[in-house]
């Protein structure tokens, strides 16, 4: 055997490009990263708080035009939704699911397997995954996760208040 000859059994002296090791940078475009639990329930929160400041000041500039309230309504929401649908299917990715799995969250219900099933802890088919949540990430799905209770805390005493209020008349 002579020196030319590369040995049968040596690994490849190539750099593999496919590679990828560490973690990929989060990035709302394209919807082909990967995104973690926390950084989707705190990204939708920052998003639905800039859909609610784009609708009122796309409210604004309506109340001084001609045009009809229900356009801003309109397109307030369907940036919203495209918006939301790109966080999901990077949170599929992150389950190591195609991004069409995302459809089922419009079953209600079942978007919740989107909250609670943990992602491939390490490389999948759609690349390494998201960064360690940083404190921000973190402290906005605190205030998010407050104003979720704030709501459904306020909804159950709105509904037990007509009751609340039969039972004080009664005596």
């Amino acid at each position: 055997m002579d020196n030319a000859t590369p040995a049968r059994y040596a690994p490849p002296g190539a750099v593999v490009g496919d590679v990828t090791t560490g973690v990929q940078p989060v990035r709302l475009w394209p919807p082909s990263g990967r995104i973690g639990r926390l950084r989707l329930f705190a990204y939708s929160m920052g998003i639905w708080l800039l859909s609610a400041m784009f609708s009122f000041a796309l409210g604004m500039a309506t109340s001084l035009s001609d045009a009809s309230p229900v356009y801003v309504q309109i397109v307030s929401g369907l940036v919203y939704i495209a918006l939301l649908a790109v966080l999901l299917i990077q949170r599929s990715h992150d389950m190591d699911l195609s991004g069409w799995w995302a459809l089922l969250t419009l079953i209600p219900l079942v978007g919740l397997y989107w909250a609670f099933k943990s992602g491939t802890p390490t490389v999948n088919r759609f690349g390494a995954p998201p960064p360690p949540n940083s404190t921000g990430v973190v402290v906005v799905a605190w205030i998010g996760a407050g104003v979720v209770v704030l709501g459904i805390v306020g909804i159950v005493v709105a509904g037990l208040l007509p009751l609340l209020m039969l039972g004080g008349g009664a005596r």
